[in-house]
This record gives C-alpha cells, structure tokens and sequence, in this order.
C-alpha cells in the first residue's frame, strides 16, 4: 500500500469529538428545539454543575454551541453549521467506499464470468 500523508483538520475532530459523548448529543438534541439557558440544560442529568459546564465547553470548542452571557443567566445555542463540517467528511467517505465497493463488485462479476465459461 502507499505511503499516504495522513490531513488532519481539527475542527473535524473538535466535531466528532464533542458529538462522541451521549451527554453532549443529548444536549445538542435539546438545543435543537431553540436556545436554551444552562440551568435549563443541566436539569434532566444527573452531574453537579461543574462536570455539565465542561461538556459545554466542549460543544463550544467545537462550535456546535454558542453561549451568551445577559446579566447572571447564560444561554446556549446551537450553530447547525458547524455541522457542516462532519457531513461533508462522511459524504466524502461514502462516496470514495461506494466506489471500491462498486470496482470490487465489477472485478468479482469477471471473476464468475471468467469461471462460467471454463466450466
């Protein structure tokens, strides 16, 4: 096999990270439904607020969630776009496996027909 190069994009991993979590999909799945302040999303888990607070981090280090600070109430929001991001890649991966998959299902037909007509 070829020595390929390996690309990295971290905002695709910062994606695929933050979504790797069930904590932080469901948060995400929250959001989905519009904005929503942090007291909000804690509520329905079962964590102290310092450990919830660093699973947002994560979704806003990804940017998957967005906050905004009025006075003593912090509100998230999701930011679909970013998305966009993930998608793209496993777009980008169906389409390069349907294609082997479809060059391995050519080569296999020649290989029957190849040994129908020997018999």
């Amino acid at each position: 096999m070829p020595n390929q190069q390996i690309q990295t994009d971290p905002s695709l991993d910062g994606v695929f990270h933050a979504l790797s979590d069930s904590t932080r999909r469901a948060v995400l799945a929250r959001l989905s439904t519009g904005p929503a302040s942090v007291s909000e999303l804690a509520q329905p888990f079962e964590m102290a607020l310092p450990s919830f607070m660093q699973h947002l981090k994560v979704l806003e280090g990804s940017g998957l969630v967005s906050t905004q600070k009025q006075g003593r109430v912090r509100t998230c929001e999701m930011e679909p776009q970013a998305l966009s991001t993930a998608q793209d890649w496993i777009v980008e991966q169906k389409a390069l496996w349907e294609g082997r998959l479809d060059r391995l299902e050519s080569y296999l037909d020649g290989l029957q027909a190849s040994t129908n007509k020997e018999d």
